[in-house]
């Protein structure tokens, strides 16, 4: 698995030495808001394993986050395994520690991820699944050329399902034509939608 960089972030491969780290991130209910909740240490031990076991496999995989400023792990970004709707997917997901919301960190990381997912990987299309009370990372996946493809349900959650498929146009979508083509009316209820 490659190396991504950015202008601040270094996006690396995970190892067994980041548990640590990892379960302190994922211990934190905020760090785990919108999914199933704060993980005990033995979850996230889980998590990590599935993880590198994807990268065993050579499957895209996670990327752990770190901040260049000062070499400090703050979240993850990289590819999830999904099965949505009985379909193989691959889902650009990230996490961030909420000291580092805000700063437009999370949409820099999942441009290098999608960049990655077509130039490098060759992949046709990735997606992201996203809680419809999330409103950040729904903004993130907008900024990163993801425009709503359908309304499903998914773990304990209705997420909404955005999906990029590479095409001569993919980074030129303008923001102010993907708002437009993402708004949903859901008149209060709660649903999900995949990008």
């Amino acid at each position: 698995m490659a190396v991504l960089e950015t202008p601040r972030l270094i996006l690396r491969q995970f190892g067994e030495e980041d548990l640590d780290l990892l379960a302190e991130l994922m211990a934190n209910r905020d760090f785990m808001r919108f999914s199933l909740g704060a993980f005990s240490r033995e979850q996230t031990a889980a998590f990590l394993k599935k993880t590198l076991g994807w990268k065993s496999a050579g499957l895209p995989s996670l990327f752990a986050v770190i901040v260049r400023e000062h070499s400090k792990l703050i979240g993850y970004c990289g590819f999830f395994h999904q099965e949505i709707d009985e379909t193989n997917e691959i889902e650009i997901a990230y996490r961030f520690h909420p000291d580092y919301w805000g700063r437009g960190l999370a949409t820099e990381a999942a441009r290098a991820v999608r960049d990655h997912a077509f130039r490098d990987l060759k992949l046709s299309r990735v997606i992201s699944l996203i809680h419809p009370d999330n409103r950040a990372s729904r903004r993130i996946a907008e900024k990163n050329a993801m425009k709503v493809d359908k309304k499903t349900v998914h773990v304990v959650f209705p997420p909404l399902f955005l999906r990029s498929r590479v095409s001569s146009g993919w980074r030129q979508v303008p923001p102010d034509k993907l708002a437009r083509e993402c708004a949903i009316g859901n008149g209060g209820r709660s649903i999900g939608v995949i990008f």
